[in-house]
């Protein structure tokens, strides 16, 4: 008897994403429909080229299916996803926001909506416009990005915190059920670490301390953190301080983090790894887009 696989759409099919929906196929319990944008073209000719540290060196690799907009919430079969993954930046004041672009793909009651975003209260307008939906909480640990349209590096294994935001309007057990069901299909295929992690805010705190410090530091002195690391005291009077301010807010709002997650976070990014946060990423690639404009305008000038 073949098992039903969970039908999976994910949107945000960048480093993270394709990683992402790399790992649910693995896993053999779940079909995944990738969303994509500036990507699309080059996947649907060419897939994915992924240099993975888990996986190997995949080309043309490619998730169940591919589109360039968000479907409608039933198959040909009148099968409902069960998981829509979002892998997207948290960008809330952006129209259409994210949950305007997932709704005709959520079926009420039914789909579980996994965020793997960070930042805070980032649940509040699921919550509110999908109140009879399970929100899931994803805390990634991860060093994947694309380089290319439709290329991924992935550096640094991939650790994933899952547990649900706290919906008053489900009983706690649908909630925890739709949790560990993610988890088991997301680490089925035996390549990543994930993990049910039920204090979801605890954990979003937690990740601050990295977000709130490496992430724009390094975006503004446009050093990796293993250059940081080697540069001078940067880590002593840059990043710890930084480090120590998120804890001190997080023990205002209840959640008391141990001292030693500042080792923790400093040991989790080695010094030889050079691994640049997505933040820093981002700014180089406006940089490039800045510069590939101007260009023209230059020499045109000469």
């Amino acid at each position: 008897m073949t098992l039903r696989k969970n039908r999976v759409l994910l949107i945000g099919s960048g480093g993270i994403g394709t990683i992402a929906a790399l790992n649910l196929e693995t896993g053999g319990l779940a079909e995944v429909t990738s969303v994509l944008r500036s990507n699309y073209k080059v996947v649907r000719s060419k897939g994915f080229t992924i240099r993975s540290c888990q996986h190997g060196d995949i080309e043309s690799w490619r998730p169940t299916e591919s589109l360039d907009a968000i479907p409608s919430r039933y198959d040909a079969q009148g099968r409902p996803f069960d998981f829509i993954v979002c892998c997207t930046k948290n960008i809330p004041d952006i129209i259409p926001t994210l949950c305007d672009i997932i709704a005709p793909a959520v079926t009420p009651g039914h789909t579980a909506i996994v965020l793997i975003q960070n930042g805070l209260n980032i649940e509040r307008p699921f919550s509110h416009q999908f109140q009879n939906n399970v929100i899931v909480s994803g805390i990634s640990r991860i060093d994947a990005h694309e380089l290319a349209p439709g290329i991924i590096e992935h550096k640094q294994n991939d650790v994933l915190h899952i547990g649900a935001f706290n919906n008053p309007s489900l009983h706690f057990k649908v909630q925890e059920m739709a949790a560990k069901r993610f988890v088991e299909i997301y680490g089925m295929g035996g390549k990543t670490t994930c993990l049910y992690k039920p204090d979801v805010n605890f954990d979003r705190w937690s990740k601050l301390v990295y977000n709130a410090s490496f992430n724009p530091i390094c975006a503004l002195t446009h050093l990796n953190t293993g250059e940081l690391q080697r540069t001078g005291r940067a880590v002593d009077t840059l990043v710890i301080p930084a480090m120590k301010e998120v804890m001190a807010v997080a023990k205002k709002e209840g959640h008391e983090l141990p001292e030693r997650i500042i080792d923790d976070t400093i040991k989790s990014n080695p010094i030889h790894d050079n691994i640049t946060p997505s933040m820093q990423i981002d700014l180089e690639k406006v940089k490039s887009s800045l510069n590939a404009e101007s260009s023209p305008n230059l020499t045109a000038g000469l």
